[in-house]
């Protein structure tokens, strides 16, 4: 199970992709269209570059652990550049009202490795700007390094020749000692040897002071002067634009998955097992999904699929289990198309299935189609039947293509509400448990009515129809835990597509009868079960119609004769008391 896992996030990571790719695409569009605005609200900032070659002067010493290694320390005549005094001198050579601090801060300086060249960078909002700016920067610079050697070289030579003056002074003072010595004495020789002394040193200052008179300072040079830019550096155009699609790509991504999040609804499969923590025990796709016309052909694709739903229930089902019922988490035809799918998979296997059809319709137009798939008659059903109005035998209708497969529709009135708690109920399925092999119930949803409740604790196990889009998590958890409190083994759920809206001419072909009234509608006369088995419902044949008028609700049934072939008579009936 382990070895799964990675590949089923990965899918779930697609199939949430996959299911809000509009979103992630408006996000990144977004995205796109702010990065092409604040291309265009930005202002343009043009670059020039200098290459200034920097030589080192008498005055120069490299920190002994700096990160140059030359004679010159880069790092520190770096921070000379954007200095206050060559900002000054550089603002004066562009003839700018800017103030130094202000130009100072559009200069950037880099110090290529292994050189001794400083990059000397100047930002505007003009090319010529730009220009100016990094070549004023790089005249200053030299400039102000220039004076800076040479002030240190005239302060030498200030020094040196205070020394000359001294010594000068020194040796004519050993001089007239000298000629007033007598010669032979040793005064004299001592006086002569200081005097040698003193020239010696004399003659070495003398030297030093010439060398720094005449010596030359070259602090540094332009090496590459700076040109005039044909294109700003920003706005980046490129930059921002793939900026912006990545930004609104991650905030589609996460407001996906964030929507993923909290969103109720259940979308796949793979959300009823993990969101749900229900077993999926058949998932059909639009392909395979049934039709409100006929039942799924055993060799189709979504015949196979209910035959595989068919073993894998049989082999879950235990000894002296016969009863299934069909829930569904949602209002809808998924719990009918489900049921009706199932039995006729149960009944080909040659065992006596009957079907009964006690999901009672929300609305008229909602009416499941369960007599029209089957092709048997709409009524008598289960509402007669609860009702006291016909016996068992006149309400079961063998199904003309699939002999061991009977049925027992919903009825024509719905009136049976509080009926699926009778005891008349427990009594039919007591019946069947003898008559039939299997026996499913095709119930309301668990959202709709109370009932699906009840006809559950009175079956065996329980499968749930789980229409994707339609139905929601906590709907889902809580059909799970209603069938948890009656004690009713849940199999697992049959997922399906959202299914579309029952055409409406199939909708009135099936209308039900509807008594709303306080008032009893009158009995419906008892159907013989051998001429309901064989007779399918009469052509053009409408259902009961509500009529409602001066505070009562009748019921009116409109059929038409069908006598063309058919050589039947209408039979008087008796109404039941």
């Amino acid at each position: 199970m382990e070895a799964t896992r990675p590949s089923a996030d990965f899918s779930h990571f697609l199939g949430v992709f996959r299911r809000h790719w509009w979103l992630v695409l408006l996000l990144t569009v977004v995205g796109v269209a702010a990065g092409v605005a604040l291309t265009r609200v930005m202002p343009k900032v043009y670059e020039a570059s200098t290459l200034v070659l920097v030589l080192p002067v008498e005055q120069d010493a490299n920190s002994q652990n700096g990160r140059t290694k030359g004679a010159v320390n880069l790092d520190n005549e770096a921070q000379l550049v954007v200095s206050g005094a060559v900002a000054t001198r550089a603002g004066a050579l562009m003839r700018s009202p800017v103030s130094p601090v202000e130009l100072a801060r559009d200069v950037s300086v880099e110090v290529p490795p292994n050189t001794t060249v400083l990059t000397i960078r100047f930002s505007a909002d003009n090319a010529r700007d730009a220009q100016t700016g990094s070549h004023a920067f790089a005249e200053a610079y030299l400039l102000n390094r220039d004076e800076t050697a040479r002030a240190v070289l005239d302060e030498q030579v200030k020094s040196l020749n205070l020394k000359v003056r001294q010594q000068n002074a020194s040796l004519n003072l050993i001089n007239t000692k000298l000629s007033r010595s007598p010669s032979g004495s040793s005064e004299r020789s001592n006086l002569e040897s200081l005097r040698s002394n003193s020239q010696n040193q004399l003659n070495d200052l003398t030297g030093r002071l010439n060398a720094l008179t005449t010596a030359t300072i070259n602090a540094g040079s332009v090496i590459s002067d700076a040109r005039e830019p044909e294109s700003p550096v920003s706005p980046n155009a490129m930059l921002n634009l793939a900026g912006g699609a990545m930004i609104g790509l991650l905030l589609g991504l996460v407001c996906a998955f964030l929507r993923e999040r909290f969103d109720r609804r259940l979308r796949t499969a793979v959300d009823v097992r993990d969101r749900g923590r229900i077993p999926v025990l058949a998932a059909l796709d639009e392909r395979t999904t049934p039709t409100f016309d006929d039942v799924l052909q055993p060799y189709g694709p979504g015949g196979r699929i209910f035959n595989r739903l068919r073993n894998e229930i049989l082999a879950s089902l235990t000894a002296g289990d016969q009863i299934i019922v069909v829930t569904g988490a949602s209002r809808g035809s998924a719990t009918t198309l489900v049921a009706a799918n199932l039995a006729t998979s149960l009944a080909r296997t040659g065992s006596d299935v009957v079907l009964i059809g006690a999901h009672l319709p929300d609305s008229v137009m909602d009416a499941a189609p369960l007599a029209r798939m089957l092709g048997v008659s709409t009524s008598p059903g289960l509402s007669e039947l609860l009702a006291g109005r016909v016996v068992l035998k006149d309400v079961l209708q063998r199904t003309p293509r699939i002999p061991s497969l009977r049925v027992i529709t919903t009825g024509g009135a719905a009136t049976a509400a509080g009926l699926m708690q009778s005891q008349r109920l427990r009594d039919t399925l007591d019946a069947l448990r003898r008559q039939a092999a299997y026996v499913v119930i095709e119930a309301p949803s668990t959202s709709s009515s109370a009932d699906a409740q009840s006809l559950a604790s009175l079956a065996d196990a329980a499968i749930l129809a789980v229409e994707l889009r339609r139905s929601k998590r906590p709907a889902l958890l809580d059909a799970a835990e209603q069938l948890r409190r009656v004690g009713t083994r849940l199999l697992g759920a049959v997922v399906l597509p959202q299914l579309s809206k029952m055409p409406r001419s199939i909708a009135e072909e099936n209308l039900p009868a509807v008594t709303l009234g306080a008032q009893q509608a009158p009995e419906l006369p008892a159907v013989d079960s051998d001429r309901t088995q064989k007779l399918p419902t009469v052509a053009g044949a409408r259902a009961p119609r509500q009529i409602e008028g001066a505070g009562e609700v009748t019921t009116v049934i409109k059929a038409e004769k069908a006598t063309a072939g058919a050589g039947r008579k209408e039979q008087p009936t008796d109404e039941k008391k």
